[in-house]
């Protein structure tokens, strides 16, 4: 059976990697988070102090940095290794979420990260996403799937994830800090944003976890199979 490459794009909080990494399971396809790629490259920055305004030092970092996915056998996932380090925690962290729509907002840092997505994506049977995958990192994918949710869900869902790490946190940062890297993400000069010509929108604000996998499966199986949808 032929494999395809996948590109699920969308919002932040929409529950793009948690449907893409199930997705990528049922085909037995690699799945590749993006965004962790990009969160990974925003730890390193905080950690280094590396100053965003400063092309050079920017450059500089990016050369010292070495991503790589890494199968954890207990939970069948892919994770993140920065320069040989489990991250997948540290990355998850609001100190990291507030920088990172600015980071990978630098024309650097997206050549960094693209050049290493699609070296990945050549073999196909790739289920990748993130903001610009079905755009810029496989304009020729042969499923692009775009989701979204309404507002009011999606920081819903965000406060869910992280008081189970940070009790304390607000409604009120949630949403703030979500309505900012949405500005960011869908303004910014380098790859913005925004809904492939040619991708299927999912909209799963009133939908379960199982039915947007269902719907997103039948539409893998029509394309593996060479049926338009």
């Amino acid at each position: 059976m032929k494999k395809i490459n996948i590109a699920v794009d969308g919002w932040s909080s929409c529950g793009k990697s948690t449907m893409a990494r199930q997705l990528a399971k049922i085909l037995n396809y690699v799945f590749i988070d993006s965004g962790a790629m990009y969160r990974a490259i925003t730890l390193f920055f905080i950690r280094n102090q590396v100053d965003l305004a400063n092309a050079e030092a920017v450059g500089k970092a990016l050369q010292a940095i070495h991503l790589q996915f890494q199968l954890n056998s207990e939970t069948g996932n892919n994770e993140i290794l920065l320069n040989g380090e489990h991250v997948e925690k540290e990355i998850r962290e609001m100190e990291v979420a507030k920088l990172v729509s600015e980071v990978a907002a630098l024309q650097a840092v997206r050549e960094f990260a693209v050049a290493q997505q699609q070296r990945i994506g050549q073999e196909k049977g790739v289920v990748m996403d993130g903001r610009d995958i079905g755009t810029m990192v496989f304009p020729d994918a042969e499923l692009k799937i775009f989701m979204t949710a309404s507002v009011e869900v999606r920081i819903k869902r965000r406060l869910k994830e992280l008081q189970q790490k940070n009790p304390s946190i607000s409604v009120e940062e949630v949403g703030e800090n979500l309505r900012t890297r949405d500005h960011i993400d869908s303004t910014r000069a380098v790859s913005p944003l925004k809904q492939a010509d040619d991708a299927i929108t999912l909209d799963n604000s009133e939908m379960t976890p199982d039915q947007q996998l269902a719907q997103a499966l039948e539409w893998a199986n029509q394309r593996i199979a060479g049926r338009h949808i």
